[in-house]
Formats: C-alpha cells, sequence, structure tokens
C-alpha cells in the first residue's frame, strides 16, 4: 500500500471523482456529454468515445489535486493510456490524484427489497491487474430499494466478505451498499444499515483499512462515529440521481462527508464546448463540490 496515497485517503482536502461508467450506464452518460447513439456502431466505438470524454476531463488544468483527491476508474479506462501513460499512472504522477478501480460487474436482480452484486468470477484476475496498474483501492456497488432488514444484512455480509478479499491484495476497497434516494423508509434503511456496519467493524483484524460511498443519510451527521472507528479511512457520498445543486447541498449539512459524484460532476459538460468553455464549466463544477466536501 502506497503510504503517501493513504495519508492524502484519510486527511487530504478534496473529493473523490467517479469516473467509472461501465457498459450499461455508457451509453447514457455520452448522450448526456452530446453524443448520440448513432455516433457508434459498436461497443469498441462506444468505449473510445467514453475514453476520450474522461480523458478529456482528467488532462484539463480544472481537474488537479487541488480539489480533487482520488478518482475511481472502469477497468477499461485502467487498461487505456493517457498521454503515453496507463491512466493509473497519469493521474498520480502527473496530478497526484489517487487511482482505484470499479471491480462490481452489476447488480443481480431485486430480491427481499435489495440488488446483491452478479457474482465475480475473475475477481482475482482483476485485483492482480489493479495492483500491476497501481490502483490504490477499489470500488463495487450494490443498492438498498427498501428498508428489508434480511435484505439489508445480505448486501453488507456481501460486500464485507468481498472487501475482505480486496484487503488481502493490499488494496483498500470502497464498499458502496448504495440507499436508492427513493426508498420509502430510507432513515429505517439507513439505520439498519449502519447497526449491520458496526457489527462488521467490531470483527476487523486491528490493521484492517477500508472505505464506504453511501447515499446522502436523510439525517444530517448520520455516520460521524463511522468515520470516527479506526478502520474507516475515509466515508464518501455518491450523488445517487441528486442534482449537482441538491446533491452539494445535502453533502453540505454532513461534517466529514466528502463527495465521490459522478453525474452531478459532468452534468453540464458536452463534447461539443471549446477548450475554454469545457474547462470553466469543469472548474465551476469542481469548486462547487470541493466547497461542500470541506465543511
Amino acid at each position: 500500500m502506497n503510504k503517501e496515497q493513504l495519508t492524502i485517503m484519510q486527511s487530504g482536502k478534496g473529493f473523490i471523482a467517479a469516473l467509472d461508467q461501465s457498459g450499461g450506464s455508457t451509453p447514457k452518460a455520452l448522450r448526456n456529454y452530446g453524443i448520440e447513439d448513432s455516433a457508434y456502431s459498436n461497443e469498441e466505438e462506444m468505449f473510445d468515445l467514453i475514453h476520450q470524454m474522461r480523458t478529456r476531463i482528467i488532462t484539463s488544468p480544472s481537474f488537479t489535486s487541488d480539489h480533487v483527491i482520488a478518482a475511481i476508474l472502469f477497468e477499461r479506462t485502467m487498461n487505456s493510456r493517457i498521454e503515453g501513460k496507463y491512466s493509473g499512472d497519469y493521474l498520480w504522477e502527473n496530478k497526484h490524484i489517487v487511482p482505484f478501480l470499479k471491480v462490481d460487474k452489476g447488480l443481480a436482480e431485486l430480491a427481499d427489497g435489495v440488488q446483491v452484486m452478479k457474482p465475480m468470477p475473475t475477481l482475482d484476475d482483476t485485483l492482480k491487474s489493479a495492483v500491476d496498474h497501481h490502483m490504490f483501492g477499489t470500488k463495487m456497488r450494490s443498492v438498498i430499494k427498501e428498508a428489508n432488514p434480511d435484505g439489508i444484512k445480505k448486501i453488507v455480509d456481501q460486500q464485507f466478505e468481498i472487501g475482505m478479499k480486496i484487503v488481502g491484495y493490499d488494496l483498500v476497497p470502497i464498499l458502496e451498499p448504495e440507499v436508492d434516494i427513493h426508498c420509502p423508509e430510507k432513515a429505517k434503511a439507513e439505520e439498519l444499515m449502519k447497526a449491520e456496519f458496526k457489527k462488521h467493524l467490531a470483527e476487523l483484524p486491528a490493521d484492517t483499512k477500508i472505505m464506504f460511498k453511501l447515499t446522502i443519510p436523510t439525517v444530517p451527521d448520520f455516520y460521524t462515529d463511522i468515520m470516527a472507528d479506526p478502520h474507516v479511512v475515509r466515508v464518501v457520498a455518491l450523488s445517487g440521481g441528486y442534482s449537482h445543486e441538491e446533491a452539494c447541498e445535502k453533502l453540505a449539512q454532513n461534517h466529514g462527508l466528502i463527495a465521490s459524484f459522478s453525474r452531478a460532476l459532468i452534468q453540464d459538460l458536452r463534447a461539443q464546448q471549446s477548450d475554454e468553455e469545457f474547462n470553466a464549466i469543469l472548474k465551476q463544477s469542481v469548486q462547487e463540490i470541493y466547497d461542500a466536501s470541506i465543511i
């Protein structure tokens, strides 16, 4: 584990940029960026276009370690190059931004009010590749739709089980059991989930380090006690479908919680913008998310 990167993740001022749209969410991300489905005819062309978008963001003078402490990458992005370097190496060596890798393979069907992660039969190979590409950690997402105790226990058990496998590769896992912002009993679901967190945290070896990526809670500062646990490097927030403005407003109510936004970061960026316009819009978005993250 890179100790300098660990220090940045523990105490650095800023937020995490989530640039990890996968195959299923890429077409929508491209459309939001101003590139219609007709602009590509196969998956390779689609991924080339999304890599161009990510490269434009990462290489922008508005995207610096003054405000962004880390970035989460899709596996194909990790394996691709930016200005001749693998993406993770470019992030760290050129920008001093810590690289993470998304490792989940999507969501299973809804059961017990939740969507656990699909099986990951090639996880060991993925983690070996993450180490080879100098990733600091990983991220994996599952979703809670209802305040169902059995389903929530299942979600948290799976996140910790796979998280401990990731720890075995000397990587820091970001556990992301997202509570859907439309969950009818969102606050209750968060209470049930946090109780499960505490059970698992109490059983971890003393030197184990993990992170959480969570929906901005209904009750402000709800995760303060989780942040204080010695195993927890950082707790970060996903935007979860909130607009940029609403996500920043809600985030600012939670002291110590920093952003890990995707759509809320890039929602106003377009392929057709000049570099000057693109960089100015990105700079404003980055600044607003940073300001909400350092409360």
